[in-house]
């Protein structure tokens, strides 16, 4: 099964994975810059999410394996590779283990290292979601409010629902799978897991998922890494600061 994706633009292939509960299209606005500068743009929904295919394995071994299958699909044989949190693992997974494919590395807000379960107030609230009672958008989001507060939070969590048919909304991930493997997300890449290219690790200045401290790891994994923070941002931060982002990204490519 080959993974769903937009693709945007002519040139240097360059391939994006978005975080969890999120889909490329979350990255259609950078993606649209990037493109304008001279990149062919992937915009990868990875398994169990957006329009790609559910299955009941969820890691980031297989999502790394995922990614296999489709560049050779699209016959790219070296390519830039950025990923944001839960993709910015499984494209640390895929760097570590098919390296001559990585031109470049790009991870957003998240390292190597292990992280505590924090997403289960967010699966609750899909969770509670009715779909035979919610007919709109504004319901669906009045039910989230119950557990959710923060607007920008559930308007990103909403794009996630789409219309089955007339008068009927669902969810495009597969929920039930992947609340029950949310441990898999939080897991750390294996110790002798390494990638000698070039590689940047972005963190959002309010973002606490990369900290000094994990400087030493990083680099343990990922020899010629460089670190930069981005202002004004925290984890979501190629949205909450996407000028700078921007402009680090196409400086280091």
């Amino acid at each position: 099964m080959i993974l769903h994706s937009q693709i945007i633009g002519e040139g240097v292939p360059f391939i994006i994975l978005h975080g969890f509960l999120g889909m490329g299209d979350n990255w259609k606005t950078l993606g649209n810059q990037f493109a304008e500068s001279g990149y062919e743009v992937h915009l990868v929904d990875q398994r169990n999410h957006g329009r790609s295919f559910h299955h009941d394995d969820f890691s980031y071994e297989v999502m790394a394996a995922d990614l296999l299958p489709y560049v050779q699909h699209h016959q790219l044989s070296e390519f830039m590779l950025l990923g944001h949190s839960m993709g910015g693992k499984t494209a640390m997974q895929f760097a570590t283990t098919h390296p001559e494919m990585v031109r470049k590395l790009l991870v957003a807000d998240i390292g190597p290292k292990a992280y505590p379960q924090h997403h289960q107030d967010i699966l609750k609230a899909l969770q509670s979601l009715n779909f035979s009672e919610i007919k709109s958008r504004g319901q669906a989001d009045k039910m989230l409010a119950t557990y959710i507060p923060d607007v920008g939070t559930r308007q990103f969590l909403l794009k996630n629902l789409y219309w089955v048919e007339k008068g009927k909304l669902a969810l495009r991930i597969n929920l039930s799978v992947l609340a029950s493997n949310i441990a898999a997300v939080g897991r750390s890449l294996a110790e002798n897991a390494k990638y000698l290219g070039d590689t940047l690790f972005l963190r959002g200045s309010r973002s606490g998922y990369i900290e000094d401290l994990d400087e030493l790891l990083i680099k343990k994994h990922f020899p010629a890494a460089s670190i930069v923070t981005i202002s004004n941002a925290g984890h979501w931060l190629h949205a909450e600061n996407p000028s700078q982002f921007y402009q680090i990204v196409i400086k280091f490519l």
